[in-house]
């Protein structure tokens, strides 16, 4: 009874193992898909920028708010990858959820001397990059303008830098 409950026990398991990698390795070759095309005000000056300005590029695009703590532990972290790959063909490019004008972005962007382009989001473009239910979440962009990776919540600077590292080569 032991022997066939075990047999049967290992069998559930490889074939559940099976399934799941079928679905992990199905998924990863989904999931490179195009970054979503964007107009949006500057936070700084309200001039338009068009995502395809950024064309060959790899991007950290990362969804924040000037309220969100976890958002600004992310600042100097985001400002040293900037200095350190900005030459090389890369940008963070930090998409304001924050509501009404950019006044108080504005004042972040200064006191923090951000240097990456800082946009305000609309309502449409949370959705257009499949949904961003909470912040931060940043979405890593290779040269060719496919999403290949996203991370939600607080992402550390080593995993970023070593992704993004990655992309540049």
């Amino acid at each position: 009874m032991y022997k066939k409950l075990t047999n049967k026990t290992g069998q559930f398991l490889l074939y559940t193992l099976l399934i799941l990698s079928f679905f992990f390795i199905s998924t990863l070759a989904g999931a490179a898909t195009k970054m979503p095309v964007f107009s949006l005000p500057s936070a700084v000056d309200g001039k338009i920028i068009n995502s395809n300005s950024f064309d060959g590029n790899v991007l950290l695009v990362t969804f924040f708010a000037t309220w969100c703590s976890p958002c600004l532990q992310e600042i100097p972290a985001l400002i040293e990858l900037q200095n350190k790959f900005g030459e090389n063909g890369f940008s963070v490019i930090a998409l304001s959820v924050d509501q009404g004008d950019s006044k108080s972005v504005s004042r972040l962007i200064d006191k923090a001397d951000i240097n990456y382009p800082v946009l305000m989001a609309d309502t449409k473009i949370p959705q257009d990059f499949g949904g961003v239910y909470g912040i931060p979440t940043s979405f890593l962009v290779n040269q060719n303008g496919n999403v290949i990776k996203s991370y939600q919540g607080y992402a550390t600077h080593h995993i970023l830098e070593k992704d993004i590292k990655s992309l540049l080569k």
